[in-house]
């Protein structure tokens, strides 16, 4: 039996006036995963503790069957994992983000234009963040690179209680309400706006019309963190296929391979292509038992309020990544299961996640229970056996 979890991050969401009163799930032609919803088993999973934030760090170690009441130590710790920064107990890790605001004088009245700096390219941010760690940087803080605008910093014996907002849940608001407690946190991110107000890689982004990094966002806070052993908990041995740091270090400190794609972005311009042919090579080519697709571009169109992107999205993993594992699959001859869910919702209407249930479906080959549901939130409310521990699913799931 081959088990496919494919993870369509933040896709859950409310109705929108302009898609007729609609959801994007409801909106969208998924008939790969209406099919999973008619035949198979429709879940509402509530994959966040109330004691916890809705992030996407909780959210999916939920789903890859980790308690985040027992394991969750932070949000950057597990982003270190995947760019191969070694984190000692002393340490403090910390989300760097680049992020876009706007250009009044004094830094407090400006305004968080763009969490993303434009889905600034690896290549550019890199240089960056280089800067910023040859400016700012030594002693006892560092300035890693990660991947587009998501970024590490490291700060030993740093002080234990902080006040920080993720910057994607402010987009066009003022910042002033949301800066950090921690003045040297906040003096770091004041700095960083003088050495990227005038780089040539800003000045670049400006004449291509493209917004620039005009400042360091630090956000999500964390220490050293320490899974179980996928394999050693469940006994399969676990692939997972994302663009997104955070994924990886879960798969990483997991002890599951992590898959790398070129060109996979994390946003609706990604290699679903190649996303999709890695995690059916990983089934059927390189052994793996479990195959983890993480699908980023719903929630970054939540985020951005683009809900015909939203919609769209769904649209093309429905079909590139389900319907191309599901075929290669059946030409295969193997015996499979599919999962489909998000991780939380991101309401277009709100440009940021919430902590409500969120659909779930499962179908094992052969399932054909002709029930007519689809796999939208409605259904999932009034149709679905609805799981209040989302750390359960994975051991639901593997038992079915």
């Amino acid at each position: 039996m081959k088990y496919v979890i494919i993870l369509t991050d933040g896709c859950a969401d409310l109705p929108i006036d302009s898609l007729g009163g609609l959801t994007p799930l409801e909106k969208s032609n998924t008939p790969n995963m209406d099919y999973f919803a008619s035949n198979g088993s429709l879940f509402l999973v509530k994959t966040v503790p109330d004691t916890l934030k809705p992030g996407s760090d909780v959210a999916n170690l939920s789903v890859m069957g980790y308690n985040p009441l027992d394991c969750y130590t932070g949000r950057s710790p597990l982003e270190a994992a995947s760019i191969g920064v070694k984190i000692s107990d002393n340490q403090t890790t910390f989300r760097a983000n680049l992020v876009t605001l706007s250009d009044e004088e004094n830094y407090e009245d400006k305004t968080m234009l763009d969490y993303s700096s434009g889905e600034i390219t690896t290549e550019e941010s890199r240089a960056l963040m280089a800067e910023i760690e040859k400016e700012l940087g030594g002693g006892d803080i560092h300035f890693y690179g990660g991947i587009s605008y998501r970024h590490l910093f490291v700060w030993d014996d740093a002080p234990e209680k902080f006040n920080l907002t993720p910057p994607h849940d402010i987009s066009d608001r003022k910042i002033k309400d949301y800066l950090p407690s921690d003045e040297r946190i906040l003096d770091l991110m004041k700095k960083s706006e003088k050495i990227l107000k005038n780089h040539p890689i800003n000045q670049k982004r400006i004449a291509e019309g493209k917004n620039p990094a005009t400042s360091m966002w630090i956000w999500g806070e964390g220490t050293k963190p320490a899974l179980n052993n996928f394999y050693e908990t469940y006994g399969k041995k676990g692939a997972v296929v994302s663009a997104v740091d955070l994924i990886k270090g879960i798969a990483i400190l997991a002890g599951m391979n992590s898959i790398d794609v070129d060109g996979a972005t994390g946003n609706l311009h990604t290699n679903f292509d190649g996303k999709a042919k890695a995690a059916a090579d990983a089934l059927l080519k390189d052994g793996a038992d479990l195959v983890y697709v993480h699908l980023e571009a719903p929630d970054e169109c939540g985020h951005q309020g683009d809900a015909e992107g939203k919609t769209r999205s769904l649209e093309i993993i429905d079909e590139k990544i389900i319907g191309y594992i599901k075929n290669k699959l059946e030409e295969a001859g193997e015996d499979y299961a599919f999962l489909v869910m998000p991780d939380h919702p991101t309401p277009i209407a709100t440009k940021t996640h919430s902590r409500e249930a969120v659909p779930c479906v499962m179908y094992k080959k052969g399932d054909n229970a002709s029930t007519g549901h689809r796999f939208i939130e409605k259904d999932a409310e009034k149709y679905g056996e609805v799981v209040t521990e989302g750390y359960t699913i994975m051991k639901k799931f593997l038992e079915r």
